[in-house]
């Protein structure tokens, strides 16, 4: 413990991950705000320690050896709104849950997030990622975000951002630089609209998600659709559906999904991962590109 700091050794990631898979943090750290992350950091860097700031855990697969770094973990989950006449401007800080924020906001009849019904994950790494759904994403509401960068907070409109399909100027940072920008919090521009009809707009859309998602531990779409195409179909036309390595699966419900049905391992899910690049490009010429982020 570093005063209010507590450091946490040897935790296991696995159950921060939506795939239930992965080795353990070699140092952990559950942080409350800004002032705790910069300690937090900063404790990092005095060991010269590797920090990897863990949203929701969605779309991150971890290795069974691990993390040999510092895991942080941000919980500040405050929001607010601002009302300007008939918009609203929604503040949230990066640990807030990204599904229940939505819903929070369209139950107070202000549209603009009802697409994110049974989103996984946080506003910083969705943030981070681009992420959407049923036809939204973040880059159609968001207006602003503010950035922690080695120690100056920055303030980045949208447009700095540089958003694409699930990708963002924040993850092209990481190849350039060795301590890349943490979302602290984000601001969204949403508009009133009638509280019944996104109530049942979101309905809709978490019965249809019910629909799709197969039964045990995923993260959710494994591969970026490919320009004009979908994963899951190429997956599908492969062949690959229900293929199995030991407790893994790709889902016979959804082709993009692999399925942790209990016990399996990050080498598992590999494997399944491999073999779907493999087939997909031998059969179709396509290369699949992750969605997932792979830490270990």
């Amino acid at each position: 413990m570093t005063h209010s700091l507590q450091i946490v050794e040897h935790e296991p990631l696995a159950r921060y991950t939506s795939w239930r898979v992965g080795g353990p943090a070699r140092y952990f750290a559950n942080l409350a705000g800004e002032a705790a992350l910069r300690q937090a950091l900063d404790w990092a860097r005095e060991r010269d320690l590797a920090a990897f700031v863990l949203g929701g855990g969605t779309n991150l697969l971890v290795l069974e050896r691990g993390f040999e770094g510092l895991v942080l973990r941000l919980r500040d989950q405050r929001t607010r709104v601002e009302q300007q006449g008939e918009t609203a401007l929604l503040w949230a800080a990066a640990g807030a849950p990204m599904a229940g924020t939505a819903r929070r906001v369209s139950s107070a009849g202000l549209a603009g997030l009802e697409w994110a019904e049974g989103l996984p994950g946080t506003i910083g790494g969705a943030t981070f990622g681009n992420a959407g759904c049923y036809g939204g994403a973040i880059a159609q509401v968001l207006r602003r975000a503010w950035l922690l960068l080695g120690e100056t907070v920055e303030e980045w409109p949208v447009e700095r951002l540089a958003y694409c399909y699930r990708t963002s100027a924040l993850k092209g940072w990481e190849t350039r630089q060795s301590r890349r920008p943490i979302v602290l919090a984000a601001e969204f521009a949403l508009r009133q609209g009638d509280a019944a009809e996104l109530r049942a707009k979101m309905a809709s859309i978490a019965q249809e998600r019910k629909g799709k998602t197969p039964w045990g531990s995923s993260c959710g779409s494994v591969f970026k659709n490919p320009v004009g195409g979908s994963a899951g179909m190429l997956i599908d036309q492969a062949g690959l559906k229900g293929a199995r390595s030991g407790p893994a699966r790709i889902s016979e419900r959804h082709a993009n999904y692999i399925v942790n049905e209990g016990g399996a391992s990050s080498d598992d899910i590999l494997r399944l991962v491999e073999l779907a690049r493999a087939e997909v490009l031998r059969q179709f010429g396509v290369e699949l590109e992750l969605e997932v982020q792979i830490l270990g």
